[in-house]
């Protein structure tokens, strides 16, 4: 099992609870060896041993699965949602569903339990090297990226420029001045470190996310009934778990960041609302959103 963070953070703890349980519920059957840190490459190199099977599962955002369908892109996206249930009932309609169906045919690659499940945030942030409290202070930051087209837009929109690099490589790449910040949920940000060269975080609630634990179907299909229900009982406790892990790891992180010199702002986020709803007009007049998107955005929000 590939992911892409230290064990020792909220997100790896799950990880290695979901383990434990896997071994539990399975009699033993069952073991899951974890590979923190990217250590077996990045999202694309992981997905392909996904795909071969060398890799029986991959702990990250669902996003890159837009590499078999391209609506996938769509799922997180950027200063669209008014809160995470208005996330979640969007993500189980029939729309979002059918991407990952197509996905899964094109690629074998499935989604273990609900996609849903497992917490990623539970909030996001900006991490830069110089304060910004305001979009006009956007302008001009040299912002880390992962390979996602709908965030890369955005960002560009609100005036970063953008450079595309793997989640371990970023701490270097802020310290070495390639990059002057990067996004990033609030669980992670101690673990990683990163506030070591970016102190200055603020809280952008950019988009809700969960943490898909994609799998070779596969390899899933193949195995006795019993262990295919021991791996969605475990991902159940692990979903349960991660909720929390990161509730209480959040309720003290912000005290404990500052405490080690990093600065958290909140600002008012309608600017940055209102400059990616431009943009998602944009995208709306000229094809390039989703038949059906901005529908299902809309009838599933709260009444």
């Amino acid at each position: 099992m590939a992911v892409q963070n230290d064990l020792d953070s909220p997100e790896g703890r799950t990880f290695v609870h979901f383990a434990e349980k896997v071994a539990e519920y399975s009699g033993g059957d069952l073991t899951i060896r974890l590979y923190p840190n990217e250590q077996l490459g990045k999202s694309e190199a992981v997905l392909e041993q996904l795909t071969m099977g060398a890799v029986q599962l991959y702990a990250t955002g669902s996003v890159f699965m837009q590499k078999y369908v391209p609506e996938i892109r769509w799922i997180s996206a950027p200063f669209m949602m008014d809160d995470r249930d208005h996330w979640v009932r969007f993500s189980h309609t029939p729309l979002v569903q059918s991407w990952y169906k197509r996905a899964e045919e094109e690629s074998g690659i499935g989604i273990l339990g609900d996609l849903t499940g497992v917490l990623r945030g539970p909030y996001r942030v900006m991490l830069s090297d110089v304060p910004v409290n305001s979009l006009e202070d956007v302008k001009g930051i040299r912002l880390r990226m992962y390979s996602d087209q709908t965030a890369i837009e955005i960002w560009q929109t609100l005036g970063a420029e953008i450079r595309v690099l793997g989640w371990a490589e970023t701490y270097e790449a802020i310290s070495r001045g390639i990059v002057d910040g990067v996004t990033a949920p609030i669980s992670v940000v101690e673990g990683s470190k990163f506030y070591e060269v970016a102190p200055y975080i603020l809280r952008t609630d950019e988009f809700y996310q969960s943490i898909a634990f994609m799998m070779n179907q596969e390899q899933f299909d193949a195995l006795p009934e019993k262990d295919q229900e021991a791996l969605l009982k475990a991902h159940a406790d692990a979903a349960a778990f991660s909720f929390e892990a990161i509730m209480t790891h959040t309720e003290t992180a912000v005290a404990e960041l500052e405490a080690k010199g990093a600065t958290y702002t909140e600002i008012d986020l309608a600017p940055f609302v209102g400059a990616a709803q431009a943009l998602y007009e944009t995208w709306d007049e000229n094809g390039t959103l989703p038949e059906g998107f901005l529908e299902a955005i809309e009838t599933t929000r709260a009444k």
